[in-house]
């Protein structure tokens, strides 16, 4: 394994085995055959052929298509489809930053193929001898990925708030750092992938930070989702990232993003190097 699978473990799904999801005028969605039978059993909801899925004309607008959708995720939950019910909403839109056109529970996102926003955060610390990276380990007992490694701070961008308001927010309560350091976290780019698991499909996007941290400030956990944090050299974390899959799916594409920003991955000595910054760099899926 190296580098360059990381990045395609990531970037894994294939949306010609989904029907899409169509409704209030866009494309929004990829559902899978599966799901898609699951759905015609909410015919006021979701209009389902053979080669794609529409939501009823009359739910035309974000009121009504957010409250009519809302009772049928719920519903699918407590039969089991939708583990980990969050309560918590996320907007529907084409664009980061657009008018969404409606809004979800979370956790169906993956179930109706919805793109989602979040941001990964690592934190460093510059040392004479080299760069040192904050490594979290997810709580053992979290529902998804538990006991993975993970970036400093990491989240999903919930409906309400600005990505500077959840970058301060999911920093106090993972890792109990203070909003004056969290505001000093430099917005470094944004990555795409489209990632199929157990859940449905990801076609994702996440917001990459760096935030530059004293060599005296220790990242402590705060809300139970992690289970420690570790202080690892550059050199080992690019080991573990190339040569294991400890780190959760999408973490390893923004730690291999940071290694080519700063320098730490040498085209010289890596021949795949090309087709890694290339592959860092897929599109968003249409």
């Amino acid at each position: 394994m190296g580098y360059l699978d990381r990045i395609r473990a990531c970037n894994n799904g294939d949306t010609r085995r989904y029907l899409p999801l169509h409704g209030l005028g866009r494309r929004f969605g990829w559902v899978s055959p599966v799901r898609a039978d699951l759905l015609k059993s909410y015919p006021q909801v979701f209009r389902v052929a053979d080669d794609r899925i529409d939501l009823d004309p009359a739910l035309a607008d974000y009121d009504t298509a957010s409250a009519a959708l809302d009772p049928v995720l719920r519903d699918l939950s407590e039969q089991g489809h939708l583990p980990h019910w969050r309560d918590e909403r996320y907007a529907v839109a084409a664009e980061f930053g657009e008018d969404p056109i409606l809004s979800v529970e979370r956790t169906a996102c993956p179930f109706l193929g919805i793109r989602s926003w979040g941001f990964h955060l690592n934190g460093f610390v510059r040392r004479p001898d080299s760069l040192h990276l904050w490594i979290a380990e997810r709580s053992h007992t979290k529902p998804t990925y538990p006991g993975q490694l993970d970036n400093t701070v990491a989240g999903g961008h919930p409906e309400g708030l600005s990505l500077a308001q959840n970058v301060a927010k999911e920093c106090a309560e993972e890792a109990s750092i203070p909003a004056d350091m969290a505001a000093r976290a430099v917005p470094v780019g944004m990555l795409s992938y489209c990632h199929e698991s157990d859940d449905g499909l990801k076609p994702d996007q996440m917001f990459c930070y760096d935030l530059e941290m004293p060599e005296d400030f220790v990242p402590v956990p705060s809300d139970g989702e992690v289970e420690s944090f570790t202080l690892m050299p550059a050199a080992v974390v690019m080991a573990i990232v190339r040569d294991t899959d400890r780190f959760k799916f999408n973490c390893a594409p923004v730690l291999i993003n940071f290694f080519i920003r700063h320098g730490l991955l040498d085209p010289d000595r890596e021949p795949d190097y090309g087709r890694i910054c290339a592959s860092l760099q897929t599109p968003p899926t249409p």
